[in-house]
């Protein structure tokens, strides 16, 4: 069984890359406390910084990804 992801999957992850930074780039939802909020665009860049040091990418714009991680 390998461990490289196909390229649905690596498609798949980029996907969900852009999910984090929209939230990141977002406005706290009303119903959030600071903190709350905190911690999500914490966990979010976490997974962003965690997604980025994969070495499975080729050509993918990682501007916004990185720009989101700041």
């Amino acid at each position: 069984m390998s461990d490289t992801p196909t390229s649905e999957e690596i498609a798949q992850n980029y996907t969900a890359m852009g999910h984090s930074v929209e939230l990141i780039n977002s406005t706290k939802k009303s119903y959030m406390t600071d903190e709350e909020w905190a911690a999500r665009v914490e966990l979010n860049k976490e997974h962003l910084r965690t997604m980025v040091a994969k070495d499975y990418w080729t050509d993918e714009d990682m501007t916004a990804v990185n720009a989101a991680i700041g």
